[in-house]
C-alpha cells in the first residue's frame, strides 16, 4: 500500500513563537515527528507541509520531502486540518499522479510517540476496511459528567445531563469509560479526504493510548513539562 505520512508545521505561532523549530532534546519538533514516521515500518513517503523556509530547510535535512510550499492564504492560524490536507494531496496528484492509500497525520506538537504506535495505527485501520480512519486516544483525568455549563440564570448546568439526571453525583466506579482526543495520531482513507471530503469520516477506530504517554505542547508551561518527563523517560 502506498502510505504517505503528512506533518503539517506552519511558521507561525501565537503561543511559542517559532514552535515547531522549537528545540527539545537536540532536535526541533518537526524533527521529532520527521524521526517518528522515518521510524515506522509501514510509511512509504513523508512530507511537511509548511509556509515557512526555515522549517522546510531543517525538514529536507532531517529526511522528509518538502515538494512544495505551503500557500500564505493556508498558514493562518484559523486553518483546519482539512484545506491543508487536500492541498498536499492535489499538488501530489497533478504533480506526480500520485494516489496514497492511507494518509498518516502527525503533529509536531506531539513529540513523543512510539514508531511502532503508528504501525499499529495503520494495521488496525487496513484490518477494518469498512472504517474511515483511527484516531488515537486516551482515558481523560476529568471526567465529562463531572463537567457543566452556566446557563442564561447563571446556574450550573451539567453537560452529561441527558445521560443520567444526576450526573455528576455518580460514584467514579459507576461513570462510563470515555476517551479524548490525544491529536497524537491519526491515520485517514485518501477516500475519507477525497470523497467524503473529512479528516475522519463517521466510522472512527479508536487507538487507545495511555494518557501519561500523551505530551501536547501549546504553551510555554507545556514544552517545560513535557522537557522535563522525556528526560526522566530517558
Amino acid at each position: 500500500m502506498n502510505i504517505l505520512a503528512i506533518i503539517p508545521a506552519r511558521g507561525g505561532s501565537k503561543g511559542i513563537p517559532k514552535k515547531n523549530l522549537t528545540l527539545l532534546n537536540g532536535k526541533t519538533l518537526v524533527e521529532h515527528s520527521i524521526h517518528h514516521a522515518k521510524g515506522s515500518s509501514l510509511v512509504n513517503r513523508v512530507l511537511v507541509s509548511s509556509d515557512s523556509d526555515e522549517i522546510l530547510e531543517v525538514a529536507r535535512k532531517a529526511g522528509a520531502e518538502v515538494p512544495f510550499k505551503r500557500p500564505a492564504e493556508l498558514a493562518g492560524d484559523q486553518v483546519l486540518d482539512f484545506p491543508v490536507f487536500k492541498h498536499v494531496l492535489d499538488e501530489l496528484a497533478a504533480r506526480e499522479n500520485y494516489h496514497p492509500d492511507l494518509v498518516v497525520h502527525l503533529r509536531p506538537t506531539a513529540p513523543y510517540r512510539d514508531p511502532r504506535w503508528i504501525d499499529e495505527c495503520i494495521q488496525l485501520l487496513i484490518d477494518h476496511p469498512g472504517a474511515h480512519s483511527v484516531r488515537s486516544v486516551s482515558e481523560p483525568e476529568k471526567h465529562p459528567y463531572r463537567m457543566f455549563t452556566i446557563d442564561g440564570d447563571g446556574y450550573l448546568d451539567p453537560i452529561m445531563k441527558h445521560k443520567h439526571p444526576e450526573p455528576y453525583l455518580l460514584r467514579r466506579q459507576d461513570l462510563p469509560k470515555v476517551y479524548f482526543y490525544n491529536c497524537v495520531i491519526d491515520v485517514t482513507r485518501r477516500t475519507t479526504l477525497t470523497q467524503m471530503n473529512s479528516m475522519t469520516g463517521k466510522k472512527i477506530l479508536p487507538f487507545i493510548m495511555n494518557p501519561d504517554d500523551v505530551y501536547d505542547i501549546d504553551s510555554p508551561r507545556d514544552l517545560e513539562l513535557t522537557r522535563y518527563f522525556l528526560a526522566k523517560k530517558a
